[in-house]
């Protein structure tokens, strides 16, 4: 890792950005495959799917018979990984539901908020150099806890045509209700616009390469709303002298691994901690299967000096990583200057992978400088809020004339009489009330 020394605060927003994505090219891509798909449905979907992923079948729908079979092609030792994992994740995301609180605003006006689940849900999942079974739990659990009638799932195949049984064995276990081996544009296209066979979805959740993040771009056009805007994944540690070196390098090779166009930073206030991680960086990437990829993810990424353990905090704010360590003294006192992260982790022992499969926080996580204004999935991401009030003869009397007085400041007079007929009829009926007294 190219290593940079106490940069001036001026270079720190050129410092935090990410590589660029020709995206006038892809969106050209996008519309076209968009547009076929609109019209011609299922048949343009798999003649994507045939084009791009090398899908030989005729049908991309995955039937329940090959569903169940997964099952028999899981070991038990990742089902239990997996039982533990489903456990915690529905245990993090059941805490995050919301008991009503109805509000007396003033006497006899009564406000509220109730949630909604969003009805149809589509979930992205990506299959082609790693099968992350992973992120089908962490989106169909909430999905499921939240109340989504129907839970759609797109991944693409492998190389044998056929989606990866682990992926399989999450979906079912997990609650997704119809699942299809389509990958790519081609897959956020069917679920925008439904087809035939794929249903329309309301909103689209999940990660993938730059041709799905545009096509989920593309989708809010018309009318499906998307997760959050994100990109390749991306790792910041903040380390100091009582991190351990070999965890920091792991930690920063978990996310280098995941691909060329992932970004990895080590910030650091001691000169001496930067050496011992590269020099561990070097061993734990000979021995591993991915190294060709983390190499180059490593190339794009690096290591900073800064004075102390404050700035490089105050740095991160700037960068707001998806994932953020803080493997330093005193790491929750430290975490209280964070203002902007996907998802923290505190202390030497909380590595990112346990983020990323069975601590039961989500993994789905703004990317690219998104954490500065959007937070990762969670209950709410799969809900609708919608306020109530209801107003009595008492309310009318409290709040009337002052929506009188500013529906008629804004020159919106049927405002205005909407609530003037009703002062009317309370002021009636108190009358006659006053009479009969």
């Amino acid at each position: 890792m190219k290593t940079l020394n106490n940069p001036a605060e001026r270079k720190w927003p050129q410092l935090a950005e990410r590589s660029a994505i020709k995206q006038a090219r892809l969106m050209e891509l996008v519309d076209k495959v968009f547009y076929d798909i609109r019209k011609k449905g299922d048949k343009a979907v798999l003649k994507y799917a045939r084009q791009f992923d090398r899908f030989s079948a005729d049908d991309f729908t995955v039937d329940h018979e090959t569903i169940e079979a997964a099952s028999q092609q899981v070991s038990e030792r990742l089902k239990q990984a997996i039982a533990l994992a489903k456990s915690n994740i529905e245990k993090f995301h059941f805490s995050q539901k919301e008991e009503i609180v109805k509000v007396e605003t003033s006497p006899g006006v009564v406000c509220w908020r109730e949630a909604r689940p969003i009805e149809k849900v589509g979930i992205y999942v990506p299959g082609g150099t790693a099968p992350l079974f992973s992120t089908v739990l962490m989106l169909a659990i909430p999905a499921k806890i939240a109340g989504c009638k129907e839970i759609v799932l797109c991944s693409p195949p492998g190389k044998e045509g056929a989606i990866h049984p682990a992926i399989l064995y999450a979906a079912n276990l997990a609650g997704v209700t119809r699942i299809f081996a389509v990958g790519g544009i081609q897959a956020i296209g069917a679920m925008s616009f439904g087809t035939k066979s794929v249903p329309k979805v309301e909103k689209i959740f999940g990660p993938g390469n730059q041709y799905v993040m545009t096509a989920k771009h593309a989708a809010q056009y018309y009318g499906t709303a998307i997760d959050m805007p994100a990109g390749p994944s991306e790792l910041l540690v903040v380390a100091d002298e009582t991190c351990r070196p070999s965890f920091v390098a792991a930690d920063l090779l978990s996310q280098a691994e995941h691909g060329p166009d992932s970004e990895v930073i080590l910030l650091s206030d001691n000169k001496k901690v930067v050496k011992e991680i590269n020099k561990e960086l070097d061993i734990q990437l000979a021995n591993l299967p991915r190294k060709e990829m983390a190499e180059k993810a490593l190339k794009n990424s690096r290591a900073i000096l800064f004075k102390d353990v404050e700035t490089c905090i105050r740095f991160s704010n700037v960068y707001a990583p998806e994932h953020l360590i803080l493997a330093v003294e005193n790491p929750v006192l430290r975490s209280r200057e964070v203002t902007s992260a996907g998802s923290v982790f505190l202390g030497n022992y909380s590595c990112e992978s346990a983020g990323d499969y069975a601590s039961g926080t989500n993994h789905t996580l703004p990317t690219s400088g998104y954490a500065k204004a959007y937070s990762g999935v969670s209950l709410d991401s799969f809900i609708k809020k919608i306020t109530f009030q209801q107003l009595s003869e008492e309310g009318i009397v409290g709040i009337g004339v002052a929506v009188e007085t500013m529906a008629e400041a804004e020159e919106l007079f049927a405002h205005k009489n909407a609530m003037t007929l009703r002062l009317g009829e309370v002021s009636a009926q108190q009358a006659k009330n006053y009479e009969n007294s």
